[in-house]
């Protein structure tokens, strides 16, 4: 065990110096209009914005005018709460289709379809919401609040018209990351449901509910830790585009209007941290679930 997470430790270790790389790499990429500079201008400009990356330098934001680091301490806890509902969301969709279509043999042939469901662009769900709600459900207003402040919530029907702001978004992230927790279930569930010991424990006696409890759980479950990076970065990657349609003043958003702004240094610090946060979920993820089952290998995607 203590060598796996020796292993694993140095993995993320390499995985965080990787992500600096790629952000200093990102802030020296010239803005519109300058690419022709030449390779040994840029090696001199990632030089130069590696060493304003390691000594927590990212200049400022063209945004807002701001720190780039302040902006980014503004609008990171925005999208940490959108894409924290939208896990709650991920949980609740994503669990139960993924036992459905990982347990049922008739239904297993339906799980293609629902990955082709599930690939479709997230733009396309969050663009269906927003038509539902105001055409629908008349929430005119929903997409125009912003953040949900609960703090400002005066009464009953400030409380409401933010808790239909909120519920936009987060259901669009949370479609995104069931997508990805119905897959890693089923991923599980193929590898522990065709173990052969498995059949030899009720063979001994044992009942299909112990065996289940006792065997299948605790390695469906490993499972579904062992993805927490992928489902992690599906979270954050339709955060992004939901914070786009439904203008949420959010992190994931910042990177888009960065990157259409040329503002190259704002961009490799929202890269950064996201990476940093994805790599962590999934160092955490992997040992938790090598705990849950150890001396095994989970699968061949994430041994």
């Amino acid at each position: 065990m203590w060598g796996f997470g020796l292993r694993r430790f140095a993995r993320l270790i390499l995985g965080l110096i990787g992500a600096v790389l790629l952000a200093g790499a990102v802030a020296a990429l010239p803005p519109a209009g300058h690419a022709g500079a030449g390779a040994a201008t840029y090696l001199s400009a990632w030089a130069v914005h590696l060493g304003q990356i390691l000594r927590l330098d990212f200049g400022v934001s063209q945004v807002s005018a701001l720190p780039a680091a302040r902006e980014l301490a503004l609008r990171l806890p925005i999208t940490l709460e959108l894409v924290g509902a939208g896990a709650a969301v991920a949980l609740l969709l994503g669990v139960p289709l993924g036992l459905i279509l990982g347990t049922g043999q008739r239904l297993r042939a339906a799980a293609p379809l629902v990955q082709i469901v599930a690939a479709a662009p997230v733009f396309c769900a969050g663009l269906l919401l927003l038509w539902l709600a105001d055409h629908v459900l008349g929430w005119h207003e929903g997409r125009h609040l912003g953040a949900v402040l609960w703090s400002s919530a005066g009464h009953k029907a400030d409380l409401t018209r933010q808790l239909r702001a909120f519920a936009l978004p987060a259901l669009t992230v949370g479609a995104a990351g069931a997508a990805a927790v119905q897959l890693a279930l089923r991923r599980a569930l193929h590898v522990a449901m065709d173990a052969p010991y498995r059949r030899g424990l009720r063979l001994m006696g044992l009942g299909t509910m112990e065996v289940n409890l006792a065997f299948l759980a605790p390695r469906v479950l490993a499972g579904l830790l062992a993805d927490l990076g992928a489902i992690v970065l599906a979270l954050f990657s339709a955060a992004a585009v939901a914070e786009w349609v439904f203008d949420w003043p959010g992190a994931a958003v910042l990177f888009v209007k960065s990157v259409a702004l040329d503002d190259w240094g704002m961009a490799a610090l929202v890269l950064l941290v996201f990476a940093i946060i994805t790599l962590s979920a999934d160092f955490v993820g992997t040992l938790t679930a090598r705990l849950l089952t150890p001396g095994e290998r989970l699968s061949e995607a994430t041994s």
